[in-house]
C-alpha cells in the first residue's frame, strides 16, 4: 500500500523557510486564527495582496451580471452568462494544473495576473464607452475565467513550496478566510459605490487591486520545477497522469470525493429566492434573501478568526470527515427551520463547518501529493470547487420543485451525512491520513 494514503508527505526535497516551533499557545490565543506562516515573507506578501483582489474581485463578480441585466433585462441572460464562463474554467484549469507544474510558478502567476488584470481593464473601457453588448461581456468573462482557470492552480501549489508541511492547515485557514471575507465585503461594497461613482468604477478598481497581486508576485522567489518534472511539457497526457495520480492514491481521490458529496447534495442555494418568498415571507423577502446568501461566508469567517482551535489538528482525514458531516447536520436543521434567524444559525454553522473542510482538504492535497503533482491536484480542486455547486443548484431546483422546498434541502443535509459515514467506514484511507 502506498504510504502517502496514511501518512503525511515528507520527502519533498525543497528546503521549508521556517519550522514549527511548537510553543503551546495560551489564553484567547488557544481559539484565535494561527498566524504562523505570516512570519515567512513571501507567504506574507502573498496573502497580503489577496486581502486586497479579494474584494476587487467581488466587485466584478457583482458587476458583470448587473450590466448584464440592465442591458436585457433579463435573468436568463445571467444565467448563460454564468455558465459560458464555466467552460473556458474547467479547461484551463486542468491545463493549468499540468503548466503549473511543468513551468516557474512565479512565471506563470505573473502571465496569468497580468492577463486578468488586462481583461479587468477592458471590462472598464467597455463599460465606460457603452457598448452595450452581451456579446462582448460574455467574451470578456470567458477570458478572464480562462486566465484565473490557469492562474488557481500554481497560485495554491506555490503555497507547499512557501510554508512547512505541519503549517499548510494554518496558511489554508489564512487564504480561506480572506476570500470569504471578500465574498461578504466586496457585494456590499459594490451596492454601496454603484449609486455613487458608477458601474464602469468597478472594473477599474479591480484592476488596480491586481497590481498590488502583481507587485506581491514580483516578489516571490524563483518556484521552478523540481528536477524530476524538467522535461515534461503540459498536454493532454500530462493531464490524464494527474487524474491517473488521484486514482491511484486514495486520500487524494476522498478528498474529492468528500468535497463533491457536500457541495452537489448539500449547497441548496439555488432554492434561496423560493424559501424567502414563501417560508420566511412574514420576515421580509429581500432582508430574509439576503440573510439566506450572507450566513454561509460569515460562518465561514467566523471559523477562519477561530481557526486556531483546529488548525493544529494532526488528523487531516478525520477532520475532513467531522466537517462534511457537520456540514449535512447543519443543512438539514435549515430545511426544517420555520424561523428565518434559526435557519441563519445553521447555516451559519455550516459555514465554520466548510471552512474546516477547505483548510484540511487543501492541506491533505498539499501535503499528499508529490510536488511534480499539485498543480494537476490544485486544478482538478479548482474544477471541483466550481462546477459542484453549479450541479447543486440543478439538482436543487429540480428536487424543490418535485418534493418542496423544505423536504429537498433538509433530504439533501441527511444524504450528506449517509454518504460520507458510509465511505468513511467502506475506505480507511481517509480516516487514517495524518501529517
Amino acid at each position: 500500500m502506498d504510504t502517502s494514503e496514511s501518512t503525511g508527505s515528507t520527502t519533498d526535497p525543497e528546503p521549508k523557510t521556517t519550522e514549527d516551533t511548537g510553543e503551546p499557545r495560551r489564553g484567547w490565543r488557544r481559539w484565535a486564527m494561527d498566524t504562523r506562516p505570516l512570519r515567512i515573507p513571501a507567504f506574507r506578501r502573498l496573502w497580503s495582496s489577496t486581502i486586497v483582489t479579494a474584494v476587487g474581485s467581488q466587485l466584478t463578480a457583482v458587476a458583470v451580471p448587473k450590466q448584464i441585466y440592465d442591458i436585457t433585462g433579463s435573468s436568463a441572460w445571467v444565467g448563460a452568462a454564468s455558465m459560458a464562463g464555466l467552460l473556458p474554467l474547467i479547461v484551463f484549469a486542468l491545463w493549468g494544473g499540468a503548466v503549473a507544474d511543468t513551468m516557474d510558478r512565479r512565471k506563470l502567476l505573473l502571465i496569468t495576473n497580468s492577463g486578468i488584470a488586462v481583461t479587468s481593464v477592458l471590462f472598464w473601457v467597455q463599460a465606460a464607452a457603452g457598448l452595450g453588448s452581451v456579446a462582448v461581456l460574455m467574451v470578456l468573462l470567458a477570458v478572464q475565467q480562462a486566465f484565473w482557470g490557469l492562474n488557481a492552480p500554481a497560485r495554491n501549489a506555490s503555497i507547499a513550496r512557501l510554508v512547512p508541511a505541519g503549517e499548510l492547515a494554518a496558511a489554508n485557514a489564512l487564504g480561506s478566510t480572506v476570500m470569504q471575507t471578500g465574498q461578504v465585503v466586496g457585494p456590499l461594497l459594490a451596492g454601496v459605490l454603484i449609486p455613487v461613482i458608477g458601474l464602469p468604477e468597478l472594473y477599474l478598481i479591480d484592476a488596480l487591486a491586481l497590481c498590488v497581486t502583481l507587485w506581491a508576485v514580483f516578489q516571490l522567489p524563483a518556484l521552478p520545477p523540481l528536477a524530476s518534472a524538467v522535461a515534461r511539457r503540459a498536454g493532454w497526457r500530462e493531464i490524464v497522469a494527474g487524474f491517473r495520480y488521484i486514482a491511484l492514491h486514495k486520500v487524494l481521490l476522498l478528498s474529492f470525493l468528500a468535497d463533491i458529496i457536500a457541495m452537489v447534495f448539500g449547497m441548496p442555494r439555488a432554492l434561496f429566492p423560493q424559501l424567502a418568498a414563501e417560508t420566511y415571507a412574514p420576515y421580509g423577502e429581500g432582508l430574509a434573501l439576503g440573510l439566506l446568501f450572507a450566513a454561509i461566508p460569515i460562518g465561514a469567517v467566523v471559523g477562519g478568526l477561530f481557526s486556531g482551535t483546529f488548525s493544529r489538528a494532526r488528523r487531516h482525514g478525520w477532520m475532513v470527515i467531522g466537517a462534511v458531516v457537520a456540514w449535512g447536520v447543519a443543512i438539514t436543521g435549515f430545511g426544517l427551520s420555520r424561523n428565518l434567524w434559526m435557519a441563519v444559525v445553521f447555516l451559519a454553522a455550516a459555514g465554520v463547518a466548510d471552512m474546516v473542510s477547505m483548510v484540511f482538504r487543501g492541506a491533505i492535497l498539499l501535503s499528499a501529493a508529490t510536488d511534480e503533482m499539485r498543480g494537476r491536484m490544485q486544478g482538478v480542486f479548482t474544477v471541483v470547487v466550481a462546477g459542484g455547486p453549479r450541479l447543486a443548484d440543478v439538482l436543487h431546483g429540480t428536487a424543490g420543485s418535485a418534493f418542496g422546498t423544505r423536504t429537498a434541502v433538509a433530504g439533501g443535509g441527511l444524504l450528506v451525512v449517509v454518504l460520507m459515514l458510509t465511505i468513511a467506514a467502506a475506505v480507511p484511507a481517509l480516516r487514517r491520513y495524518r501529517i
